[in-house]
């Protein structure tokens, strides 16, 4: 099954969040959060590598880097604790509920079988706009990625 969530149904009223994670350590996060008896959904993706000698078909998260949990926020400090979290998603300190009726097409879009993969949010070639920082509302061109955190511009 391409998801790995526990939920239980007599408590669908608790809402939703999501926890910042670390590179390809999703899974591993899923599972001690569960062994702690939280309730986490990991969607995954089927995708298919090649490497010079092999060829492999892997489940990745369609969310790389996140994992939704299922209430128990009031023991923030169990879930902020476990290692390869870095925090949950917030807005001014405050943790952002997501809408179940979110995680409920979530959910259902994995499960239908029909092909699901991360949308690819920026491409070389493609004119960007500086957000924030110190290059604030500048304008360019992206010419390569070179990590999730560094991108190169011609102006």
């Amino acid at each position: 099954m391409p998801v790995n969530w526990q939920a239980n149904h007599n408590e669908s009223s608790r809402a939703w969040y999501v926890v910042y994670t670390r590179h390809q350590h999703e899974k591993v996060i899923a599972q001690i959060l569960a062994s702690k008896g939280f309730e986490t959904l990991l969607p995954l993706c089927q995708t298919v590598r090649r490497w010079k000698d092999r060829t492999k078909s892997l489940s990745l998260p369609l969310f790389p880097c996140y994992v939704f949990l299922q209430g128990g926020i009031e023991r923030r400090l169990d879930i902020l604790t476990t290692p390869g979290i870095h925090a949950l998603v917030s807005n001014a300190g405050t943790p952002i509920a997501v809408p179940a009726s979110e995680i409920d097409a979530i959910r259902r879009a994995v499960e239908s079988g029909a092909p699901v993969e991360p949308h690819p949010y920026l491409k070389c070639g493609e004119w960007v706009r500086v957000t924030s920082g110190s290059l604030e509302g500048i304008e360019g061109i992206l010419v390569r990625k070179k990590s999730g955190y560094r991108r190169s511009f011609r102006w």
